[in-house]
Formats: C-alpha cells, sequence, structure tokens
C-alpha cells in the first residue's frame, strides 16, 4: 500500500521521481482472501486511469505473464491523481495465488521514473539502479569512525542496504537488518564465500547517525561477536554535503516526517566484484534467500 503522512509528502516524492512508499506511523494493509500472497516487479507505461485503476502497457513479467497491456486495481487509489498517462513507472504487482490460480491482483510500490507532463521540471534527477552501472566510489564514516570508500571492496561482492537507527517502523529498516543478519550468519557458514563478501549499512541520517549510534545499532544485530563481525559488515554514514548524492544514485527518497522521522524508501543492492550493480531490490518484498542468489552468481 502506498502509504504517507500527508498529501504533500506523497506529492512531494512523485514530483522528485521518488518511490512514493516510506517509513510512516499507519499499519500496513494485508489481504484478507484465503490462499498465499505472491509479488512481481514490473515496468511499464501508464495508458489511462479512473478513479481505483491504471492501465499499464508493461513488459514481461517473468513467472507471472507475458508484456501486455491491462487493468491494474490501485493498492492505494488515493494517489490516483499523482499518475498521468504517458507516465513510466516501476511497481510491485500483488496477487493471491490458491488451487485456482493467481487472483485480485493490484498495484503498490509505484516509482514515477519519467513523468509525462510537459510541464514538469524535476528538482532532483533520481538514478534507478540497472544491472551493469557503475558505481561511483562514495565516501562514508563507519561505526569506528573511519573512513571507507566503495573502491575499497573491489574484488568483492558488496550488498549494500539504506536504513536510518530512529526508524520506528518494525517492516522496514529494522527488517532490512534483520535481513543482513541472517545474510551475515549464514555467509558465515560458508568461509569461501564468506571472504569473498562484504556487507554495508548506510544511513541517509548523517546528523544523528554518528559512529558510535551506528556502532550500538549494529551490536544489537551482531551480537555477542560484533567486534569481529564488524570486519564483515559496517555501518556507515555519508558526509552531510554527499547524502544527497548517494541516496539520488540507488534511489532512495527522503523527506522530513511526522515529528522527528524520516518518510523514506527502500533500496538494497548487489555491487558485483568490478564495482557494478548485479542486482537491485527496491521494496521491503525481498527475501534474504533471494540476495543470497544474486551473490553468489556475482561471486561466481
Amino acid at each position: 500500500m502506498l502509504r504517507h503522512p500527508s498529501l504533500f509528502f506523497a506529492l512531494l516524492f512523485a514530483a522528485i521521481g521518488a518511490p512514493l512508499t516510506g517509513c510512516h506511523s499507519n499499519p500496513p494493509q494485508h489481504f484478507e482472501q484465503k490462499g498465499m500472497e505472491k509479488t512481481f516487479p514490473v515496468r511499464g507505461t501508464i495508458v489511462s486511469k479512473d478513479a481505483t485503476h491504471v492501465t499499464l502497457d508493461h513488459e514481461a513479467v517473468p513467472g507471472f505473464m507475458d508484456a501486455m497491456t491491462m487493468p491494474y486495481k490501485l493498492a492505494d487509489p488515493s494517489i490516483v491523481g499523482e499518475l498521468h498517462p504517458g507516465d513510466k513507472i516501476t511497481a510491485t504487482i500483488r496477487v493471491v495465488q490458491d488451487e485456482g490460480g493467481y487472483h485480485n491482483a493490484t498495484l503498490d510500490n509505484i516509482v514515477v521514473i519519467a513523468q509525462a507532463r510537459p510541464d514538469y521540471k524535476p528538482a532532483v534527477q533520481f538514478h534507478v539502479p540497472e544491472e551493469g552501472d557503475s558505481v561511483p566510489d562514495f565516501r562514508m564514516l563507519n561505526q569506528s569512525g573511519k573512513t571507507i570508500h566503495l573502491e575499497q571492496f573491489r574484488g568483492k561482492v558488496v550488498l549494500a542496504t539504506f536504513i536510518y537507527t530512529r526508524c520506528p517502523l518494525d517492516d522496514y529498516c529494522p527488517r532490512m537488518s534483520r535481513n543482513f543478519a541472517e545474510i551475515d550468519k549464514r555467509l558465515a557458514a560458508d568461509p569461501a564465500l564468506y571472504s569473498k563478501t562484504h556487507l554495508l549499512s548506510i544511513s541517509f541520517d548523517p546528523k544523528n547517525d554518528t559512529p558510535k549510534v551506528l556502532r550500538d545499532y549494529g551490536m544489537n544485530y551482531l551480537g555477542q561477536h560484533a567486534k569481529d563481525a564488524f570486519a564483515h559488515w559496517d555501518f556507515a554514514a555519508p558526509a552531510g554535503k554527499d547524502v544527497e548524492q548517494v541516496d539520488q544514485f540507488f534511489g532512495v527518497g527522503v523527506t522530513p516526517g511526522e515529528g522527528q522521522s524520516l518518510t523514506h524508501s527502500l533500496s538494497t543492492v548487489v555491487i558485483d566484484k568490478d564495482g557494478k550493480i548485479a542486482a537491485w531490490f527496491p521494496t521491503n518484498d525481498w527475501k534474504p534467500e533471494e540476495a543470497l542468489e544474486a551473490i553468489r552468481k556475482a561471486a561466481a
């Protein structure tokens, strides 16, 4: 569901081309139908819309359907005014699968990657990570107060995600960190692969996420072996002047939320041994097994 604390923030995300989802106080909604929910990433162009649906001309969706044009119900109809025919989007198709097949397809986690309106002039251009993109040598301060940079991990496969330590929603930053903790544990069980990989949790809140805060946060997920594990998993934040460039390259939209919270999108990437994007997970739907598969492929 596209959730936002106010129409202002939703419109702001639409204007800058960032995902219209983030850390909010509203609880997620769930399917009530019997069956198992499945999700599929999709990319396409909006052909038309009504109060509750958009018709999407989309590319093939592996495991779901071939390229075609068809209507989808919006998971959150309140954002229909922010979408326009001709807009190019990425999104998540949510369906319920039972013995009769797939049912109740809805469109969620919509990201406008190209706006069709001729008067649209984005204040910020967000990069949509794609396989093969070279990652800049971004620098950041880690949990030990040491400056690290992405070039130093050349020769290893890096799994990077974006968080902020004050995130109030369990399904957002804490979920990413739990996933990373599970991945770190499973990589450690394979010493050969462990030596070829590195984990990186990047904060987009450098003002509050100081090295000490990041270290304490990391220890909550690394446990009693935190001292040794920091050698394989860094928690770091770019300098304030650089954080926007990092966010924009990895497709992370961030604005102030209610109180001192931040409304933000999610982004997790696998960076191969040559410093190029090998896989991108733009939502909170991915599972550790999917990331591990992408890591193994990139390390092979």
